[in-house]
């Protein structure tokens, strides 16, 4: 807390040197409780079914978030209504109840809240930069009247659209975050890490780096490339990365997404809590002070970062009151072979099993190679016809 009991803000929290962790993968873990429909991937639990959002806000926060995040993840309305994507709430509406829940939970600890905007469909359309920008103004707007205390431009996969979102951001005087969902290979149209994280320090970000679509790995690779074009250009700004916690040393320059078992068969690919705590000591030695997480995150994953990091942010999540560092509690266990495992040397040096004899440990990524203004990224309202699938089907088994 600053003095007086006010919430520091992320900046200062940043210039102090602090680590800050953000929470994790809403739309994904929402989904596999119920409350998303994975394909479109919208937020309207959060008007549909507050105590949803509430209790993983909240169970974010006791594993050690500083950040929760607004669940507005592709809340613009374009994207709420596209491909057939009928909606009971308006874009606003889902936004408004969004922020009421973060501030809500937020205010429970010494938690910031974030607005966020994302890519649109519009963009992947050739809309025009005005109208592109038209539909983060509206967001925006509610982010205002609602106080949250900082905003995120986040998945992003072609920087002039980031740019456009960050111009926007900056509008508001508030603090701006930006993280593309690029790895080493760049943006959709090639600009390099470095390159792009220039021209988003350029157009305003305070915080720059990556989120989704890769692995910690990747991803603080793709975000190491970022901090070196800014000190190039002689630049300064903070740095973040939100991976996901999947790993997907396969993937091509689209990620995850390409990846054959996207988005229902990625479990194999989960990565463990001892994973975990690599990632935020690679993190951290960096030099990267905003860390968290994205899709397949889950609490237990954000309080194995604060317990890897429980020495610099000097204290430990509520979290881990039930449990024990590197597996400590194990001795507390019935049987003798798993109290022989309360240790970290046995869980750091552990390569876990999957239990699939006939598994291949990589795959095939899809690899179309379409992006904004190929024709089958033009976005419509209508649903997606059976006529339009079966081309897509074919295509598919042509491609693997």
């Amino acid at each position: 807390m600053a003095p007086g009991g006010a919430k520091k803000n992320i900046l200062e929290r940043l210039d102090a040197g602090e680590v800050v962790l953000g929470d994790g993968g809403y739309v994904f873990e929402l989904e596999k409780r119920g409350y998303v429909k994975a394909g479109p991937w919208t937020p309207e639990a959060a008007s549909e079914h507050p105590e949803a959002v509430r209790q993983l806000h909240r169970e974010f926060l006791r594993a050690g978030a500083d950040i929760l995040q607004t669940f507005t993840f592709y809340a613009s309305d374009d994207k709420l209504e596209n491909r057939g994507n009928v909606q009971s709430f308006t874009g606003k509406q889902i936004n408004e109840a969004a922020c009421d829940l973060a501030r809500e939970v937020a205010d429970e600890g010494d938690a910031l809240v974030a607005g966020g905007v994302s890519q649109t469909p519009s963009y992947l359309s050739c809309k025009s930069e005005a109208e592109v920008k038209a539909i983060f103004m509206k967001q925006i707007e509610v982010y205002v009247q609602r106080k949250v205390d900082f905003l995120i431009a986040e998945y992003f996969e072609h920087v002039e659209e980031a740019e456009w979102a960050v111009q926007v951001l900056k509008t508001t005087g508030k603090p701006v975050a930006v993280t593309l969902c690029i790895g080493p290979e760049g943006d959709l149209n090639g600009v390099s890490p470095g390159d792009c994280a220039v021209r988003l320090v350029q157009a305003g970000a305070d915080i720059v780096g990556v989120n989704c679509h890769f692995d910690p790995v990747t991803a603080v690779k793709t975000v190491k490339m970022m901090m070196e074009g800014v000190g190039k250009a002689g630049l300064k700004a903070h740095y973040m990365v939100q991976p996901l916690a999947y790993h997907t040393p396969d993937c091509n320059c689209q990620g995850f997404i390409d990846l054959p078992e996207f988005p229902f068969a990625l479990e194999p690919r989960v990565l463990t809590r001892w994973d975990m705590q690599k990632y935020a000591r690679d993190a951290y030695d960096s030099g990267i002070r905003y860390i968290g997480g994205c899709c397949g995150f889950q609490p237990y994953h954000t309080r194995a970062l604060a317990e890897e990091l429980a020495a610099e942010r000097g204290f430990l999540p509520a979290a881990s009151e039930k449990h024990g560092s590197w597996g400590s509690g194990l001795g507390m266990h019935t049987k003798p072979w798993v109290r022989a495992r309360a240790r970290r040397d046995y869980w750091e040096k552990l390569p876990p099993a999957s239990g699939r004899p006939h598994c291949a440990s990589m795959s095939t990524p899809a690899g179309w190679g379409v992006t904004k203004g190929h024709a089958q990224l033009m976005q419509k309202k209508e649903s997606t016809t059976q006529d339009e699938l079966m081309v897509l089907f074919g295509k598919s088994v042509t491609n693997q």
